[in-house]
């Protein structure tokens, strides 16, 4: 018996613009950015009139969905690999307008030399050369009679053979004939081996992760706002970065401007702050586990596409009330309130800089935690600190450092089961006894990494204790990690060197303080037995050999 998951079936260029153009080949990423040069799709049209192969496109064909009325509805082929290639061939050859990566709205113009056979990117010169024909997309154009093209082509070239000109664009018209293989994986396969086999087949060999499958899911659903829900994830995490880009918005995507959404993101364009600048990956973790009760992205994936994890069927009341909860633990996500009290607790602890915070996915397991602990109603002080000490354990144990997604469903599970306070208290507990402080964190800060959790939480209590800086008698740490200030040795470098101290010895966290350069040029090569001394004999009365910075 075959156990063939696929099919593979070429099919020519028209027809799969055709079924783009009808819906039945969702491309999930037609509203994210068109991130080819405009020389690249130059490339894959000169590929297509030369007759060269342009690679496989994979479809992955949404699940049959179980209609309220009892009818089954055959699910959509979704583009999971040739969307670019597809996009492009759209600008150039239907003239559709894109958006760029700088999410601006353009047309891609490709331009055509019947007589070179050549393709270039079009441009003002090739504009008043009358040997170009400026953009091809005219050639493709239902309107257009090819007999008067030649002809007026011919008539501003003179001397130009008419039926080498008709040859030269005929050959260009049938580029849409070309035959390009559609994958089409089978609806029952899990993510995994989708990925599996994206990876195999795909040349360069990029990986999509399952927050891009749900996000696949989320953009080609128009039934319950998943192309609006998408637009709001992409916008946000883009306005987090660059907050002026709201303007952009509200000129080039009047639909969207208008929608629910953008007012509650609004705020966002006042915020210059990166402590946490969200992926799309971090904020579907945060709104799914948040609100769903689950870690792993793929069943996201499977309850949007409405399946039913006790029957294994797919029903599309299950589709309808999933994009509901995800809209709503997205609104929640982007709310000002939520987001500026997690940042704030994150500083509050001495997290001050985008430097200090650790993983990722610490921070979004945090933000879980306060969204969860607003649901249960806990008092704000209290949940704080529980955000706080819950956040520094998950640094200090490397918590979600490994397989994320499998810590998030074990500690939401057991949060669905305990109650957040209860089960914050227990875990805090265990993984930092007093054991802990005294015996495991003095082996495992044996280290010389800069970007080491327990230095990284060693600046951020410097900071929430108002300590100063190393030698210095008014400089607080917090002034020092907030102007970028350099970390220093306590025992000089060069001294260490001199004592034959390889690198990795002479740079352990040990040895590292947050000091002004000032300090720093004093001390010089001496060793602390020796620049000690002379501070104390300083502050005594003595001779200034160091001076004493504020």
């Amino acid at each position: 018996m075959s156990t063939q998951r696929y099919s593979v079936t070429p099919h020519p260029i028209e027809t799969l613009l055709t079924w783009v153009k009808s819906g039945e080949i969702a491309i999930p990423e037609i509203q994210r950015p068109f991130v080819w040069e405009a020389t690249k799709v130059r490339n894959l049209l000169d590929s297509l009139y030369q007759g060269y192969p342009v690679g496989y496109l994979i479809a992955w064909r949404n699940p049959t969905v179980k209609l309220k009325d009892g009818t089954s509805s055959i699910g959509k082929r979704i583009l999971i690999d040739g969307q670019q290639r597809i996009t492009a061939l759209m600008a150039a050859l239907l003239g559709r307008e894109v958006l760029t990566k700088d999410y601006e709205i353009v047309r891609i113009r490709i331009a055509f030399h019947p007589q070179d056979a050549r393709f270039e990117v079009a441009n003002p010169a090739i504009r008043k050369d009358a040997s170009w024909i400026y953009d091809v997309a005219d050639v493709f154009k239902p309107s257009t009679s090819i007999f008067q093209l030649v002809s007026n082509y011919c008539a501003a070239n003179t001397g130009v053979s008419q039926d080498a000109v008709f040859s030269s664009i005929e050959r260009l018209l049938k580029i849409i004939n070309n035959h390009v293989g559609v994958i089409e994986l089978a609806d029952d396969l899990d993510i995994e081996t989708v990925t599996e086999i994206f990876i195999r087949v795909n040349s360069a060999g990029t990986e999509l992760s399952q927050a891009d499958f749900a996000m696949s899911k989320i953009a080609v659903n128009e039934t319950y706002g998943g192309n609006l829900l998408r637009k709001t994830i992409d916008y946000f995490c883009h306005l987090a970065v660059a907050p002026e880009f709201l303007a952009t918005i509200e000129k080039n995507d009047k639909a969207f401007a208008a929608s629910e959404f953008l007012s509650q993101m609004r705020w966002l364009k006042d915020v210059n702050d990166d402590i946490y600048d969200p992926t799309y990956t971090d904020m579907l973790r945060v709104a799914f586990t948040s609100e769903f009760g689950r870690g792993k992205l793929q069943d996201l994936v499977a309850l949007l596409s409405g399946r039913n994890f006790e029957t294994k069927q797919f029903e599309e009341s299950i589709a309808e009330k999933s994009f509901g909860k995800l809209k709503k633990g997205i609104l929640s996500f982007i709310n000002k309130t939520h987001f500026e009290r997690i940042t704030m607790i994150l500083r509050s602890a001495g997290f001050v800089t985008s430097d200090l915070i650790g993983g990722r996915n610490a921070v979004n397991f945090a933000y879980i935690i306060y969204l969860r602990g607003r649901a249960e109603d806990i008092p704000a002080a209290d949940l704080e600190r529980l955000v706080r000490r819950w956040y520094a354990m998950s640094l200090l144990r490397g918590r979600y450092a490994g397989s994320p997604e499998t810590a998030f469903d074990v500690d939401i599970r057991q949060i669905e089961g305990r109650g957040l306070a209860s089960y914050a208290a227990l875990v805090v507990e265990n993984e930092l006894p007093e054991s802990f402080w005294t015996g495991m964190l003095p082996q495992v800060m044996d280290t010389s990494s800069s970007n080491s959790p327990y230095f990284l939480c060693y600046q951020a209590a410097q900071i929430k204790l108002g300590d100063k800086g190393f030698l210095s008698r008014d400089i607080t740490v917090r002034d020092l990690v907030l102007n970028r200030s350099d970390v220093h040795h306590i025992y000089p470098k060069n001294h260490l060197k001199k004592q034959g101290l390889a690198r990795g010895r002479y740079n352990q966290i040990a040895n590292f303080v947050l000091a002004q350069s000032e300090v720093n040029i004093a001390i010089g090569d001496k060793s602390p037995e020796t620049y000690f001394v002379e501070l104390a004999e300083q502050c005594n009365g003595g001779k200034k050999k160091i001076r004493w910075y504020h």
